[in-house]
């Protein structure tokens, strides 16, 4: 009898696997970025049905750096944040990915590593993220939860290296500008699940705010920010609320499918009485 994997770990893998891994920088190229693009969207439209989102229009504002933070669920996170830098807000991405050593070519798109062995190890990859965002071409996206954690999972708590990046970052430009995003997998009507994705409110620390407040008082902020927008969001579905989101992409509908759509279009004749 086989056992099964425990889904969900309080303890980062790097501290299961308790080994030293060296620390790498995201290192793009054209090539490369053309090679993940369109890998990683073929890979969502094999696997869904659609992918929707809305409430991006007013999460850039020129000049200003963007971190974009979101809950981390499930392996498709990444692939999902992926495909929003490229083909929504056209930007290279920047994400830090624990245990790259055992993916390394994920650096080549625009992951780096982070090792939470350690904390001198762990305060490497902050500081890299601080130069990253400060870099206006990219945008830095965070799982500032710090472990997958399963699906709409509360209380939403925070490890506070996203207020220390959103602190140095304020300090060295002035200001930062910090987006929650909610992630959802679900069924609606087809047979193949939607990928659903809503922007929240966008969130300013600026240079006084880095100077007044602590991390936990910013990280505090940051969670409540995530809260009420994945919660927003898990009410919009629960009323079939989604015709207000953008499509990246839609499906066909199958042959099945089709064939269910034009038997719903014929109108039946009620059987007489005899």
């Amino acid at each position: 009898m086989s056992t099964e994997e425990k889904l969900y770990s309080d303890v980062p893998p790097t501290k299961l696997r308790n080994r030293d891994e060296k620390f790498r920088k995201a290192k793009t190229n054209k090539f490369w970025l053309m090679v993940a693009s369109l890998f990683f969207f073929n890979m969502l439209q094999n696997r869904f049905y659609a992918f929707r989102y809305k409430g991006d229009e007013n999460s850039i504002e020129k000049g200003v750096p963007t971190i974009i933070y979101a809950p981390h669920s499930n392996w498709w996170d990444g692939i999902v944040l992926y495909n929003i830098a490229h083909r929504i807000f056209h930007k290279e991405i920047r994400l830090m990915i624990e245990e790259l050593n055992r993916f390394p070519l994920l650096h080549r798109g625009g992951g780096y590593s982070v090792n939470k062995k350690s904390p001198q190890s762990a305060m490497q990859a902050l500081k890299y993220s601080v130069d990253v965002v400060c870099d206006l071409k990219n945008m830095l996206f965070i799982f500032p939860q710090g472990i997958i954690r399963p699906p709409h999972y509360r209380p939403i708590e925070f490890q506070t290296g996203l207020a220390y990046i959103a602190q140095k970052a304020a300090q060295r430009l002035g200001k930062v500008n910090l987006v929650p995003i909610a992630l959802d997998y679900c069924f609606l009507r087809d047979n193949r699940p939607e990928v659903i994705v809503k922007f929240g409110d966008k969130i300013t620390v600026t240079s006084e705010d880095a100077k007044r407040l602590d991390r936990k008082e910013i990280t505090h902020v940051l969670e409540n920010a995530m809260t009420k927008v994945c919660d927003e969001q898990m009410g919009e579905i629960s009323r079939g609320e989604v015709d207000d989101y953008k499509i990246l992409f839609k499906q066909h509908l199958k042959w099945y499918r089709r064939i269910e759509q034009r038997l719903k279009r014929i109108d039946i004749p009620p059987v007489a009485d005899v």
